[in-house]
């Protein structure tokens, strides 16, 4: 049994998120980190089973809108955008936007270390919630959730260019004009470890053809691709 101070705090959540649970003790454990199970004695279970169920949920979700609203597009492009949607920087940001860094369950060390402000706790706990209300209700009612918010994202990637894979058009691009594929290294990092910042170059037959900076290494690579790009005139 939940105390009742946890059950009034995930009853702010549930108003966050849109949706009652009808057992909100799959909300609680969608909140529950590996760190906070390990530290404690008591047996309880950690989000990572709700964490790739809801994975599968939001893909679907991505997946089904984007057939019927983008029948023109090709099935690469699709994959594209479903990628820059379901992925750990954007559903980061969706989990900041309810404040469910707030309702983790974490260890100490976890928490010393600022786990309520990582992209990866937050992506991860943000899927482990949409796989416990999948499993306390049903699809349709995912859906009703989460196609609204899954939506502006969709609509915001295909209006812009932020979808696609900047690093696969460069290193075709290299291999057929250079007989190379790049190379991206880490210049600089800045701030604390929890919200690091990156800064990395992409070397060309051992020259620097571009340099970007991002959250996450992934991200400033695709950032130094765009730049190296731009300088061969790839890019408008």
């Amino acid at each position: 049994m939940l105390p009742q101070e946890r059950i009034q705090d995930l009853a702010l959540l549930e108003k966050e998120i849109g949706y009652t649970f009808q057992n909100i003790q799959l909300l609680n454990k969608a909140l529950t980190h590996k760190s906070y199970v390990n530290e404690n004695s008591q047996p309880l279970k950690d989000n990572e089973r709700f964490e790739f169920l809801g994975d599968s949920v939001l893909d679907l979700i991505v997946s089904g809108y984007m057939i019927k609203a983008y029948p023109d597009f090709a099935e690469g492009t699709l994959s594209k955008i479903r990628a820059a949607v379901v992925n750990e920087t954007c559903l980061a940001d969706l989990a900041r936007q309810i404040d469910l860094g707030k309702y983790l369950l974490l260890g100490k060390g976890e928490e010393a270390s600022g786990g309520r402000e990582k992209n990866s706790l937050l992506a991860n706990a943000y899927e482990a919630v949409a796989g416990a209300v999948y499993s306390d209700s049903n699809m349709e009612k995912a859906l009703e959730i989460y196609l609204p918010v899954l939506k502006k994202e969709i609509i915001k990637y295909t209006e812009t260019s932020r979808y696609r894979d900047y690093k696969s058009d460069l290193q075709e691009y290299t291999q057929t004009h250079f007989n190379c594929i790049p190379n991206y290294r880490v210049v600089n990092e800045t701030g604390p470890d929890h919200a690091k910042e990156f800064e990395v170059a992409v070397l060309i037959q051992a020259e620097v053809r571009g340099k970007g900076s991002g959250k996450s290494k992934k991200e400033s690579e695709q950032a130094a691709a765009k730049c190296a790009l731009e300088s061969f005139n790839l890019l408008p």
